[in-house]
């Protein structure tokens, strides 16, 4: 995969214009990171359908404005990794959001898709006007370096938090990041 890789938000209008389209890309990615033994709140085998109601979900979040949407691409407009910003959050916490589902297709790691997305996402925060966030990932995991590098902090851990794929417990680390 020799592709130029680039971030872009999906808006609301494209949300709903192509939502299907766009939840069948991102489906194949979630897919391909679940069968890879990432924890991401879903389990093996993962039906197909699971994965495009998840999606055509957050696709709906992104058309009510309670989420934003990144993707990564290849030059040839296939999707190869995605990270969504939930900014919808209790009425005390306007200045905060969760990071969530930062997922990228075997295929193209290691090559940088992952921190394009964290530097993108901490740039749609900023334009949201939040100042904190939020995330959490599998502890001892690859993506524990990712956001330590990207300037994350962590918060603590909780052994057992949840599980993986096979059905193995994992810890989970929390992490934090103020962008003001």
């Amino acid at each position: 995969m020799s592709d130029p890789i680039t971030v872009r938000r999906i808006d609301a209008a494209e949300a709903k214009a192509n939502g299907e389209t766009l939840a069948r890309a991102l489906a194949d990615v979630l897919t391909d990171c679940v069968e890879g033994g990432a924890s991401v709140s879903f389990m093996l085998p993962l039906p197909r359908e699971k994965a495009l109601e998840f999606w055509r979900g957050v696709l709906d979040g992104v058309t009510r404005g309670q989420r934003v949407l990144l993707v990564a691409e290849t030059a040839g407009g296939r999707i190869v990794g995605t990270v969504q910003l939930i900014t919808a959050q209790p009425d005390n916490q306007p200045h905060r959001a969760d990071v969530a589902k930062m997922l990228v297709h075997r295929d193209a790691r290691r090559r940088g898709v992952a921190g394009l997305l964290m530097a993108a996402v901490d740039q749609a925060a900023l334009d949201e006007g939040k100042s904190v966030l939020v995330l959490d990932t599998v502890t001892g995991g690859d993506a524990e370096r990712l956001y330590q590098r990207a300037g994350w902090q962590s918060a603590g851990t909780v052994p057992k938090y949840a599980l993986m794929p096979d059905g193995a417990y994992c810890g989970t680390t929390f992490f934090y990041k103020h962008l003001a």
